[in-house]
């Protein structure tokens, strides 16, 4: 087996120290037959605390076409309720141009906003961890495949010396054979 120094050196070309943490971690996985592949989402989802899968819930729930929907019949309830109150009685309870609900909105869009971009971060956080986990993924497959082609070469040497061996005792033995023979006449 070979140690995460020797990967480093030969596979890489640099000193084991003069590794990043992610570029060491790989060569000890590699060092070490193991698997590096891992579910990166359900990781950081085991970590998420009460208020980011709150605020997931709520983007979520914020860019759907159920919440543009609801929106929408909300708003157009609102405006032909008070639109009848207002030409039948006379007395609105939000008359043109709606300032109650102007105000709704407003606190609306003032409480969504900063919720989306919790979300947001933590969506770039998860994307970020996933970056990372590929690199570190391709970078063990790169190594695996190096190694398998020194691997390769190995044999391949191996097999041409001792084609070039068999070889010598073949003609050692037909020049033994011509010696023994006797001379065409």
């Amino acid at each position: 087996m070979k140690k995460p120094e020797d990967i480093a050196r030969h596979q890489l070309g640099v000193p084991y120290e003069s590794l990043d943490e992610p570029t060491r971690k790989v060569a000890r996985h590699v060092a070490a037959r193991k698997y590096i592949s891992r579910n990166t989402a359900a990781d950081l989802e085991t970590r998420a605390s009460a208020g980011q899968r709150a605020a997931d819930t709520v983007a979520a729930f914020g860019g759907s076409w159920t919440f543009i929907t609801l929106f929408g019949v909300i708003l157009v309830t609102w405006v032909a309720l008070n639109s009848v109150i207002l030409a039948g009685h006379g007395k609105s309870f939000d008359p043109y141009p709606y300032i109650l609900l102007n105000l709704f909105l407003s606190m609306l869009a003032a409480a969504q906003a900063p919720i989306i971009l919790m979300s947001q971060n933590r969506q770039a956080e998860k994307d970020r961890l996933a970056a990372a986990h590929d690199y570190e993924v391709n970078l063990k497959a790169e190594l695996e495949i190096m190694l398998l082609h020194e691997k390769l070469d190995l044999l391949r040497e191996g097999q041409w010396s001792e084609l070039l061996t068999m070889q010598r005792e073949q003609i050692g033995l037909m020049t033994q054979l011509l010696k023994q023979s006797p001379a065409p006449t």
